[in-house]
């Protein structure tokens, strides 16, 4: 997950592969809640990781419940047969409603029928974010509940410490013109009192109704059926109780999969692919916002798919302008409203009220972010109505520290006047898709020229590496250290009984070895650590000898040709920080920031001789002065690619300077350099 401050996209050009999607987030936490309400073991599969889940199983735990992580994306829960392991306890619930709301209900009745007291409280948005309808409910079963802060609002105390009978006699009766969520928090919890008959009426038009019809179909796995009148009157029959199905598989996400169906109908295919496809979720999902899938067709994509696979490519070109009802999928119509960018006329969605409570008021973050990118918009309590832009504009985009904000208008990088887009925040994700933007970008193309790469050359032992990987952290880019690359070349040689001795350098045959190589490299950097062969050498190339080695390599031309295009082929989305000797001259001369680091070969040996202490490896400043002075005269003086400043760059002597300080500047040359209109 990127956790940076922002993210820029450059101008995407095509999109094709596969996607897999993580687990659904509704039958994430609404599965963990049932596991730990009911008798027996469950073991979930293909369970989210996310924020929301984390804060879920925090809970669970927090309340006696047994959470067993096992291999993957699975976790087996020990249920709790609907007893209170503890009787109090302050749970943080972060901005998670689906973990919020269901948590409330069950503690209210568990602490209310056991005697227990519990405190439940979030972020300052989740105090913003209504449950005064769930209270109301509770209070009517006799709960003791009372708010901490503003009515209406979290935090909350649920419980006072004393035993008290929970009174379901007459019929429940919820708002369901909010959230449902409510009603959804109702359902999971009354099996725990289910005596008799228990009715809950809804007062009021139900919004969302297929999260109900998830709820539903759950609570069914976990042997409770509800019997259902339309959907104002529901029925848990008396004698309910949960018992643990054994195993439970999580679809993939419906809501997540909405941003990859709207890239295969707005991106042109890659020819490699032909679109999309999106693995995890298909035709039969339950969850409501698969109709996505009917809203994608009708605005012109081309949808097929199976039970638990969609594909999805480009048709009409612009897509077609819509109105349409989206009750039953309001997340996934956040998606719509950025697909309306590329329509031929005006979209309207409506009914979709339940935008203004969720992580943010949605309506009003879609309407201003939607009118930066140069689109009118018209805004009501329950709707919202997009005119594609006549000119589209640049656009840093405020995501509201929501997740779905963020994935939406990712998509807006694909605008045909190729602005750059700004992603503010984009760890906000991490709620439901902490991988978003790494699956984006795997299944993306752009131009070469449009990925943006940031050069940082200079002498041995200048700091090169330690600032191009933090410069590369702040902007969520990869780095390129190509210096590791001759320093493999270097050990992949006397691994080979080669020697690198620049008096059998000047052999061509022995160059030209080298140099197929190079070419060749049997290596990879795979999770931090450098492979050779398969063999782990992540220490063994940063020894001294190994940067001797590289050294004496470097100068000769055909391992440089040979590692070319391997360094060219880290040039990949979102953008590059690459440091060397010749990068700015050399690899990218189009980089649009070149930047030449040094400081004095005094300096330099003083921090490789800490370095060095450091690690336990005895060292000699003197030695490692004149070494310098070696590598310096071999780098400056070679006849291919000579170590100097690329033209353009910005000097940077950091011998007074912190490494702080070092990025700092750096980023501040990025932002006057960065592109910021349109590529041509």
């Amino acid at each position: 997950m990127y956790a940076t401050a922002f993210l820029d996209l450059p101008p995407l050009d095509h999109a094709g592969g596969t996607v897999t999607l993580p687990g659904s987030k509704s039958i994430s936490n609404r599965v963990l809640l049932l596991a730990a309400l009911s008798e027996g073991d469950t073991t979930v599969h293909d369970l989210l990781d996310s924020d929301d889940t984390r804060v879920m199983l925090q809970a669970l735990t927090q309340l006696g419940c047994e959470i067993t992580h096992l291999q993957g994306q699975q976790v087996r829960v020990r249920g709790l047969g609907g007893r209170l392991a503890v009787t109090q306890g302050a749970l943080f619930l972060g901005n998670a409603g689906t973990a919020m709301r269901p948590l409330t209900a069950a503690l209210a009745l568990l602490a209310t029928n056991q005697g227990g007291c519990f405190e439940l409280s979030g972020i300052a948005r989740m105090h913003e974010r209504p449950i005064g309808d769930l209270v109301d409910a509770l209070r009517q079963l006799g709960c003791p509940v009372d708010y901490l802060g503003a009515d209406g609002y979290p935090p909350l105390r649920v419980g006072d410490g004393r035993v008290r009978p929970v009174a379901p006699h007459t019929p429940i009766r919820v708002r369901g013109d909010v959230s449902s969520q409510f009603l959804t928090a109702l359902l999971l919890a009354l099996p725990l009192v289910a005596a008799q008959d228990v009715v809950i009426e809804v007062v009021g038009e139900l919004i969302s109704k297929p999260y109900i019809d998830i709820t539903l179909q759950l609570l069914q796995r976990f042997g409770v059926t509800v019997q259902r009148e339309g959907w104002q009157r529901f029925t848990l029959p008396a004698g309910s109780r949960y018992r643990s199905p054994g195993s439970v598989h999580v679809e993939g996400d419906a809501s997540s999969a909405s941003y990859f169906m709207a890239l295969g109908a707005i991106a042109p295919p890659t020819p490699e692919h032909g679109g999309i496809t999106i693995q995890g979720v298909g035709l039969s999902s339950i969850q409501g916002d698969i109709r996505f899938v009917e809203a994608a067709r009708a605005m012109g994509a081309v949808v097929s798919g199976s039970a638990n696979q969609l594909h999805v490519s480009r048709g009409a070109w612009p897509l077609h302008a819509i109105e349409l009802d989206c009750n039953h999928m309001p997340d996934a119509a956040m998606t719509l409203a950025v697909m309306a960018l590329y329509a031929d006329g005006t979209t309207t969605l409506r009914n979709i009220a339940s935008w203004r409570v969720k992580e943010t008021d949605r309506i009003a973050a879609m309407a201003a972010e939607l009118r930066k990118l140069g689109a009118t918009v018209q805004a009501g309590d329950d709707f919202i109505r997009i005119t594609p832009p006549l000119q589209w504009q640049s656009a840093c985009i405020h995501t509201y520290d929501d997740h779905r904000v963020a994935m939406c208008f990712s998509l807006a990088a694909f605008n045909p006047a190729r602005w750059p887009v700004r992603i503010e925040d984009p760890r906000c994700v991490g709620k439901t898709f902490p991988d978003y933007f790494e699956t984006l970008f795997g299944v993306c193309q752009s131009a070469a020229a449009d990925i943006p790469v940031i050069c940082i050359d200079g002498p041995t032992a200048s700091g090169k590496g330690t600032l191009a990987a933090a410069v590369a952290a702040r902007l969520g880019y990869h780095v390129l250290d190509s210096g590791v690359l001759y320093r493999l070349v270097g050990l992949a040689a006397e691994r080979a009984g080669w020697s690198t001795q620049s008096a059998d350098l000047a052999d061509p045959v022995q160059a030209a070895r080298l140099g197929q190589l190079a070419a060749h490299l049997p290596a990879a950097f795979e999770a931090g650590k450098v492979l050779l062969e398969g063999s782990d050498v992540t220490d063994a190339v940063r020894t001294e000898s190994a940067g001797m080695a590289a050294s004496r390599v470097s100068v000769l031309p055909a391992v440089r040709a040979g590692l070319l295009d391997r360094q060219r082929r880290f040039r990949r989305l979102p953008g590059l920080v690459a440091d060397g000797r010749d990068m700015g001259t050399a690899i990218f001369p189009d980089a649009p920031l070149k930047v030449y680091l040094t400081a004095s070969a005094e300096q330099r040996a003083e921090r490789r001789h800490k370095q060095l202490i450091s690690k336990g490896i005895p060292s000699i400043i003197e030695d490692l002065l004149q070494d310098l002075k070696a590598r310096d005269h071999r780098d400056t003086s070679r006849a291919d690619a000579p170590l100097k400043p690329a033209p353009g760059a910005f000097l940077l002597d950091n011998s007074q300077q912190t490494i702080e300080q070092s990025v700092e500047q750096v980023l501040d040359w990025w932002e006057s350099v960065r592109p910021k209109s349109p590529a041509g």
